[in-house]
């Protein structure tokens, strides 16, 4: 009876396809079926939008450089530059307390994460991503702390505090082996729900945060450190710079049509930002050699392009969960490429 009504109405029943025109068949003939479209219940999304808020992509982004952090403090302290060593070193833990705290204040209270460690799933990303954290976390603290030890003078480093500085390499380099899951496992956990924009960058998603995360660490580094001691933070900013430009670029081609959210609106402003800014501080950061001003200026565009990143992806999720072309389109291209073979049912006579 709706379906009647609607008709009347000059307007597609619920649920229908519509579109203009028909197609074309072999010899010219024209079909009277017209192009399809999909349109869902009153235009409703159909995979309901994350609840996260601001505090997601500033948790993604801190984690990232939390990470990053640790990795180049590590190669700092094994080629002696302990100015380089002790800037990633508390950066790192500097960076993972805010990272920790912004997660925190989305779960709602800090019992909620303590929870999260009562079992250990391998399936969940979320569960993997929880125990990774507590692993890495306490040896970035430490590392950190030796080098506020380190800052005592001779005679106040005694007892324990002396045995806490005496940790600080081992303790470092644990860290920096935790230091590449930390920085990937929050793109798998995007990859992992049904938002379309994020669900479809499964592929290189991980690679990109990485490659943010280092070029995010390196800026940090190129702002704090001595200049004479900056060499491998300027190499790890041009590498992760081009790292993440070239498997955003290759992501976004192979997302088919959810790769449209990246291009609209918020989403695609700040996408636009993080190209600009990414690739004005690779370039500073190649360029700069020990000038203190433009090693600043490179460092902050590089930390403020990775910070871009991350909110333009989380934006373009959310926008692709608020539309749901976004939703069917996506798994319609999907069954496309892998072919009818493997979604068709098995025969239970076989």
């Amino acid at each position: 009876m709706s379906d009647m009504l609607a008709q009347t109405q000059g307007r597609p029943p619920r649920g229908s396809r519509r579109g203009g025109g028909g197609r074309r068949r072999r010899g010219g003939e024209r079909s009277m079926v017209p192009e399809a479209e999909f349109t869902s219940y009153y235009g409703r999304p159909i995979v309901k939008p994350s609840p996260w808020e601001a505090d997601i992509p500033a948790y993604l982004f801190a984690g990232g450089l939390a990470a990053g952090s640790s990795l180049l403090a590590a190669g700092a302290d094994l080629t002696g530059r302990p100015g380089l060593r002790r800037v990633g070193r508390v950066g790192a833990l500097g960076a993972l307390s805010f990272s920790m705290a912004a997660l925190v204040h989305d779960l709602g209270r800090p019992s909620r994460f303590v929870n999260m460690l009562r079992v250990a799933k391998l399936t969940s990303p979320m569960s993997v991503g929880t125990w990774i954290l507590s692993a890495y976390g306490p040896f970035a603290g430490a590392a950190a702390a030796a080098e506020l030890v380190a800052l005592l003078p001779a005679d106040k480093r005694r007892g324990p505090l002396r045995l806490l500085e005496l940790t600080g390499r081992p303790a470092g380099l644990v860290a920096a082996v935790f230091a590449p899951p930390v920085a990937s496992y929050t793109a798998v956990l995007l990859s992992d729900t049904a938002t379309p924009s994020w669900h479809e960058a499964y592929r290189e998603l991980p690679f990109v945060f990485v490659g943010s995360a280092a070029a995010a660490a390196s800026g940090l580094a190129l702002i704090g450190a001595p200049t004479s001691e900056t060499g491998p933070a300027r190499r790890l900013a041009v590498g992760g710079a081009l790292m993440e430009l070239a498997m955003e670029r290759r992501m976004e081609q192979s997302m088919g049509v959810t790769a449209e959210p990246l291009h609209a609106g918020r989403a695609g402003r700040l996408m636009r930002a993080a190209r600009g800014l990414t690739l004005a501080g690779a370039a500073g950061a190649a360029l700069s050699g020990r000038s203190r001003v433009l090693s600043a200026l490179s460092g902050a565009a590089l930390m403020a392009g990775s910070a871009c990143i991350r909110f333009g992806v989380f934006e373009a999720g959310q926008a692709s969960a608020r539309d749901p072309k976004y939703t069917v389109v996506s798994q319609r291209q999907r069954m496309e490429r892998e072919g009818p073979a493997r979604h068709r049912p098995e025969d239970p006579e076989a």
